[in-house]
């Protein structure tokens, strides 16, 4: 019995095979000496220009110069006094030297020169040549003594006891203008500042928050004046205030008071109102007069 085979191809079939065959191997010489000598033959002939390279790569070094200084944090003019654990640590101050400034000011001393400010916490002089060109002292950190109302009168020669004192929640705004260096933009400016609070003042400090009032005035001031009738304010507890609570006192916002509630937390309490000099971003100039409004029980 013969078997048929199945690869038999025709004359025909044979042929195409060979041909296919050829034609692959003719590819493979094209791909692998022709086109190789066509490329380098125009590598050849392509022209590099080294100058107008080297200013293009200068071009793009400048250009990511200047983006990288905008990338940095920027420093603005700043008194030193009131810098804060955030403030400082932003600086390259560490937390001892941030620590010496605070209780120094906790003693209610002002830093009033660059080399002061070293000597209280001892910062080395790389970083204080890096961070005292931004430093900012308002001319009643520098001299006391000065004013920008230089007037004085009889009136301000001598200080009230309490009782002869009057009430700074009643006063008008002719009285306060008997007090050198106090005109009738400031008297007005204290009394529209004091009615903005049903009741008025609750203590003197708040005098501070009364644009234009420096400390030589508000001196003047208490010295004739003071709040004998407070405002009634329930203070809030500090380590059971809310959020919604600590966002009714002045100078406390909604990322404040987040800071405040997430540092109680990490204290597991506060054991002194002082201890909020610590948060993040806390206004510490301001400290005595958020103390108003707060307790610890």
């Amino acid at each position: 019995m013969q078997i048929k085979a199945h690869f038999t191809f025709s004359k025909k079939q044979r042929n195409g095979i060979f041909f296919l065959i050829l034609l692959i191997i003719g590819l493979q010489c094209i791909c692998f000496f022709i086109v190789p000598m066509v490329i380098g033959g125009s590598e050849n002939e392509i022209s590099f220009n080294d100058k107008a390279f080297s200013q293009f790569k200068k071009e793009i070094d400048s250009l990511r110069t200047i983006e990288l200084e905008n990338r940095k944090p920027k420093v603005f003019p700043f008194n030193p006094n009131y810098i804060t654990d955030y403030k400082g640590t932003s600086l390259g101050m560490s937390s001892a030297e941030i620590d010496r400034l605070l209780i120094f000011r906790e003693q209610n001393k002002w830093i009033r020169t660059v080399k002061q400010f070293q000597d209280v916490t001892k910062i080395s002089d790389s970083l204080l040549n890096a961070i005292s060109p931004y430093f900012k002292f308002p001319e009643r950190v520098i001299d006391p003594k000065v004013s920008k109302n230089p007037k004085t009168s009889e009136y301000d020669k001598w200080s009230k006891t309490f009782t002869q004192k009057e009430d700074l929640n009643v006063v008008t705004a002719r009285q306060l203008q008997k007090i050198g260096g106090i005109g009738e933009v400031l008297s007005e400016r204290i009394i529209k500042y004091r009615n903005k609070f049903p009741g008025g003042f609750i203590a003197d400090i708040q005098l501070w928050d009364v644009y234009g009032l420096n400390e030589v005035l508000i001196t003047k001031i208490t010295n004739q004046f003071t709040v004998k009738t407070p405002r009634n304010i329930k203070k809030l507890d500090i380590n059971e205030a809310t959020l919604d609570d600590l966002v009714t006192i002045q100078h406390i916002d909604y990322n404040l008071a987040h800071d405040i509630l997430e540092e109680r937390q990490l204290r597991q309490g506060y054991k002194s109102l002082d201890e909020l000099m610590k948060v993040k971003g806390f206004p510490v100039n301001k400290i005595d007069i958020i103390k108003l409004y707060l307790t610890l029980d």
